[in-house]
């Protein structure tokens, strides 16, 4: 069996362990699977890679596609018109085509933005930027591409890591934060963004496991779309008073080859009631203990937000 073979195998292999997951309802291990299995087909679509013609990487890019519709849909329970498990399934037998001269018509039907999927960098070295300009008014338009293109930038997760909701205990509260849309004044401008979202006490110390959302697929100036739901990993009850949460926007600088944060956000105990919730934006770097705080303008530009609080 060539190479070729080999790698097909264990790629079908990957998918038939992330669908069964899915199938018991295994939700976070299924979206793990489904992005290291999506990491791998991308990593073969890069200029360097030569197993693969032109023809088969545009099959990798939509298969990719599909895993990180299916892992946004796992994510967001609440969307019913996401990608299924039915549909994914049937994504095996693109497999097959990748080991054929001739191709043949891709199984399920790819929304065009979610397969643009073209890694346009090497996978090398990267650090966390979190201390660079502080503005960064002059951030440069990296896009040169369709906007709403998700490109696989060293050390971004395409579907991010966001955990299903904790089981209701009687007499607990479990909030889910809906991350709907951030308004920045350059929002066509960023590359693979996404917000990380941290559980923080007043000494900057970890309360809760850290989140982080897919990276946003759609622009609408000023603002970039997320639209997905976080479920915090403990009832209100059991954060210790003083607790914020954070949100922390990033985004992949091309030229610098860095993950830089270009401002946070958070939001204090007082602040959770159900409905909608707007945000001020803060420039980086991000303060943890919320003592020297600077907004990063002066327009009305927030982080939206809408609480859903879940209890007996």
């Amino acid at each position: 069996m060539g190479d070729k073979h080999k790698l097909v195998a264990r790629w079908r292999a990957s998918l038939t362990r992330g669908t069964g997951h899915d199938s018991w309802g295994q939700l976070v291990e299924a979206v793990d699977e489904y992005q290291m299995l999506s990491k791998q087909l991308l990593k073969e679509t890069s200029h360097e890679a030569t197993l693969f013609n032109d023809s088969q990487k545009r099959t990798l890019s939509k298969i990719a596609a599909c895993l990180d519709l299916r892992g946004k849909a796992l994510q967001s329970p609440d969307n019913t018109q996401g990608f299924t498990l039915e549909e994914l399934k049937k994504v095996d037998s693109a497999f097959e085509s990748l080991l054929s001269s001739s191709q043949s018509e891709f199984p399920v039907s790819v929304p065009v933005e979610a397969a643009l999927f073209r890694p346009t960098v090497k996978s090398g070295n990267f650090e966390l930027d979190l201390d660079g300009d502080e503005i960064d008014e002059d951030e440069e338009d990296e896009t040169g591409r369709n906007k709403t293109s998700v490109i696989v930038s060293p050390g971004i997760k395409p579907l991010g890591k966001l955990f299903p909701m904790i089981p209701r205990e009687r007499g607990s509260t479990n909030l889910i934060v809906r991350v709907e849309k951030i308004g920045l004044k350059d929002a066509s401008t960023y590359l693979d963004p996404f917000i990380v979202i941290s559980f923080k006490d007043n000494k900057g110390i970890d309360v809760s496991k850290p989140q982080e959302t897919p990276v946003a697929l759609r622009r609408e100036d000023p603002y970039i779309i997320f639209g997905v739901d976080v479920h915090v990993q403990k009832s209100l009850e059991k954060l210790p008073k003083g607790t914020a949460i954070f949100f922390e926007f990033k985004h992949y600088k091309l030229k610098k080859r860095t993950i830089s944060t270009k401002c946070f956000a958070f939001m204090e105990m007082d602040e959770i009631k159900p409905g909608p919730l707007v945000i001020e934006l803060y420039q980086k770097p991000t303060d943890f203990r919320r003592k020297k705080l600077a907004l990063l303008t002066t327009k009305p530009l927030y982080l939206h937000l809408y609480l859903n609080l879940i209890g007996d």
